[in-house]
């Protein structure tokens, strides 16, 4: 017999469907099994760029040191998982959800999918992250400090040049200058802006065939 407290536990994790090597859904199972037996699944990715007078923008998002996985990095501007049931068009809501911008899928540009995998240990047990990746872009006109972040997923906001980011991946230079806004507590101040610099160690380790990819496709917008 299961123990009680192993059922609701089950019970109150968020729900994935899960998919063959086909992409054929084959079933609906709990979060942490489906990163413990490695489990193909669905995510949501949505890139934001801005156009400025020093040229075309890109924002990644910095998170938060409490993730399980991937604590402190820079990574998508924004992206989730598809819960249970969900398509990409209500997964969009993890862009009003991390960033406080609403938004409608109709007003992003389909970059296409992405298999990503990787392996490692979260809160003391080991997780296996297959995903079909559904990427978007946007871009978006406004200025860092419109943005409102969730704090609990979003530690800060940053936008470096599109084309900095590109050498950085490319390996033609070892860091790169951007500004930056940390998350704020709703109804203080509003955040401001700073400047840091980025290496390559600091970002979520998504393959670099995929990062250029993706900042490649975000220059035709």
């Amino acid at each position: 017999m299961i123990p009680t407290e192993v059922l609701y536990a089950a019970m109150s994790q968020e729900l994935f469907d899960i998919y063959d090597e086909q992409d054929r859904k084959v079933g609906t199972v709990p979060r942490d099994e489906v990163h413990a037996k490695g489990y193909l699944h669905h995510s949501f990715h949505c890139w934001i760029v801005r156009d400025s007078p020093e040229g075309r923008k890109i924002l990644f998002q910095k998170r938060q040191d409490s993730k399980d996985t991937f604590p402190g990095l820079y990574d998508i501007t924004a992206a989730g998982h598809l819960s249970a049931g969900e398509t990409v068009f209500d997964a969009v809501r993890e862009v009003e959800e991390e960033l406080g911008i609403p938004v409608r899928l109709d007003q992003l540009t389909s970059l296409g999918t992405i298999d990503y995998y990787a392996t490692g240990t979260a809160g003391g047990k080991t997780f296996i992250d297959r995903e079909k990746c559904f990427v978007y872009g946007y871009l978006l006109n406004l200025p860092l400090t419109a943005y409102r972040l969730q704090e609990e997923e979003v530690a800060g906001l940053y936008e470096t040049g599109l084309e900095d980011a590109i050498a950085l991946f490319e390996g033609n230079i070892s860091s790169i200058s951007a500004s930056g806004i940390l998350s704020v507590q709703e109804g203080k101040a509003v955040p401001k802006i700073f400047d840091t610099t980025f290496s390559l160690s600091q970002f979520v380790p998504h393959k670099h065939d995929d990062y250029l990819h993706v900042f490649k496709e975000l220059k035709r917008l």
